[in-house]
């Protein structure tokens, strides 16, 4: 590319300027890679950003550098750019939704490094179709997140009767995933989520807490269920994260989380494109995993009058 250029994208022609310019730099990693990147894995990403409002976490000057997270649409981008307009408390923001290959590499343009999506659609924005827990741990040792995911997954699988997925974040720990059948409200279903981590700490109060304010949480894996709520967002699969090396939020299966060599930052920029191309998308049948929360608040709620008991 030339410092003016412009690439096709399906049926658009994407404007592309400076695409040698370094967004990290210690790895010498340019716009226009960042903008392959995100070309390269558009199909799997797509399924978690079509219908979704997302925020831009943009790095105009690259990583290392000013960066800001950016809501609203800039009055320059293509007409062509789907967008939403949603309410907030004090009137209504316009936000972009992330539709289409050629969207996904505008935004890489913009120097949006990462994408991170609502937890739920346009057409239902009041009801989430998915439920995070995001496993925080309090340093580096990634031995606490793999134990929490395990008993994490297996009490949602084998007692609560729902089918989760995990990810890397590309940042210190794991992302527990579900998809909802959107029945239920975001109260709702943060007040499970909120039940649910409550109802695992205090079977292991050694090392798990729901403490918000770090000062109380006493070297414990921290288990945030505050994204599930209403005009919140989750770093999107498939996601580059602004750190050294450009890791990559990554799906994993779950007997991956056996293997010792994998941490949260295990794949890159440069390293996932290869291992989607010779695994595939290891969340590619996550759909049929959807489930309605009735039955599991039902669950939940026996389970913590007999923990409780």
């Amino acid at each position: 590319m030339s410092t003016k250029d412009a690439i096709r994208v399906g049926s658009r022609t994407v404007a592309i300027s400076h695409p040698d310019k370094e967004l990290f730099p210690d790895d010498g990693i340019t716009k226009a890679e960042l903008i392959d990147f995100y070309r390269t894995v558009s199909r799997p990403m797509l399924t978690h950003l079509r219908g979704r409002p997302l925020a831009m976490e943009r790095h105009p000057d690259g990583y290392g550098g000013k960066s800001f997270f950016h809501k609203d649409v800039p009055d320059y981008f293509p007409d062509w750019i789907h967008r939403q307009e949603v309410a907030k408390e004090d009137g209504t923001l316009t936000m972009v939704v992330c539709d289409d290959s050629a969207t996904l590499a505008y935004l890489a343009h913009q120097a949006c490094i990462t994408p991170h999506p609502w937890l739920s659609r346009v057409d239902r924005l009041d009801c989430p179709d998915r439920l995070v827990f995001d496993l925080d741990p309090p340093g580096e040792d990634f031995e606490i997140v793999r134990w929490t995911a395990r008993k994490l997954g297996d009490l949602l699988t084998t007692e609560l009767g729902l089918r989760p997925a995990v990810m890397t974040t590309g940042s210190r720990g794991l992302h527990l995933v579900m998809l909802l059948d959107r029945r239920t409200d975001f109260d709702t279903t943060r007040a499970f989520a909120r039940q649910v981590a409550d109802l695992l700490a205090a079977r292991h109060p050694d090392k798990l807490t729901t403490e918000a304010r770090k000062n109380k949480r006493r070297g414990r894996l921290y288990l945030d269920t505050q994204r599930n709520a209403y005009a919140q967002t989750s770093v999107a699969p498939y996601a580059v994260r602004a750190r050294p090396h450009a890791p990559v939020a990554t799906p994993l299966e779950w007997d991956e989380l056996d293997d010792p060599r994998i941490g949260p930052r295990h794949w890159t920029l440069r390293t996932l494109p290869d291992r989607l191309s010779e695994h595939g998308d290891p969340w590619a049948g996550l759909s049929r995993c959807r489930r309605s929360l009735g039955p599991a608040r039902r669950r939940l709620d026996a389970l913590v009058r007999e923990d409780s008991s």
